[in-house]
């Protein structure tokens, strides 16, 4: 078996070689994956919060039930059918979707089902808490806005956040169900410069080779805000982070 990379160097018949167009599919690789991660994030912590919020008013209690339906709804259906639900069916049932770019759609998608799981961890970092932490700021006067953000928040960051580490990995290579909708990321890339070129080899080599460039940026910059927000005795991390 001969591997011929020059393939990389021809033209792909629109004036730009197939290097530059795996560099473009590479960023809309990013692109998705970035804008999902913020959406996960957000969306995450925020049912994650209000999964434990304390239930001593109906509001609370209605808000928990929310957070909990947006975690079951979201974490039982595959991200492919989510990925499809939002790209062919929403659209079909709110014909003001119908605008929405395919990309904002499947960020959503992808960011949604990521959340699900954010919120998970960040529920059962706050409640591996000992309940004093809460009862303590409650004590100090706190409310129950204050009690997240300067207490209950910050230790549970920094418990959850080797396992965010690989939920931000996994979210990067779950971005590959975007060619199902036609999103031009790496995966798509490979399958179309494999029809065209028969180099089929060369291509997933080279793609498997920036998704792996990528994931492990991603670990690497989750390591060092690890370490940089490391409580010693609270949370035990590697020599150099690498224990996710």
């Amino acid at each position: 078996m001969t591997l011929d990379w020059q393939v990389f160097l021809q033209d792909d018949g629109g004036g730009r070689t197939y290097l530059e167009w795996m560099f473009d599919a590479w960023g809309w690789t990013l692109s998705v994956a970035g804008s999902a991660w913020v959406v996960a994030m957000v969306s995450g912590c925020l049912m994650g919060i209000l999964r434990t919020l304390p239930q001593d008013t109906r509001l609370n209690v209605w808000l928990a039930r929310f957070a909990n339906a947006w975690v079951e709804l979201f974490r039982n259906i595959p991200v492919l059918v989510q990925i499809f639900l939002w790209y062919f069916v929403l659209p079909k049932v709110f014909p003001a979707m119908q605008q929405v770019p395919g990309f904002v759609l499947v960020v959503l998608g992808l960011g949604f089902f990521t959340s699900s799981r954010v919120a998970e961890m960040l529920r059962a970092g706050i409640q591996a808490m000992p309940r004093g932490q809460r009862y303590a700021a409650m004590a100090m006067g706190f409310t129950t806005w204050q009690t997240y953000r300067y207490v209950l928040l910050p230790i549970a960051f920094r418990t959850i956040w080797p396992p965010l580490t690989s939920e931000s990995m996994n979210l990067l290579k779950n971005s590959s169900v975007a060619f199902a909708v036609s999103i031009a990321e790496l995966t798509m890339y490979a399958m179309q410069v494999q029809e065209e070129t028969s180099r089929g080899i060369e291509v997933y080599l080279a793609v498997t080779a920036l998704y792996t460039l990528s994931a492990f940026a991603v670990n690497r910059v989750m390591a060092f805000v690890e370490r940089r927000m490391q409580i010693p005795g609270l949370v035990v991390a590697g020599n150099v982070g690498g224990g996710h």
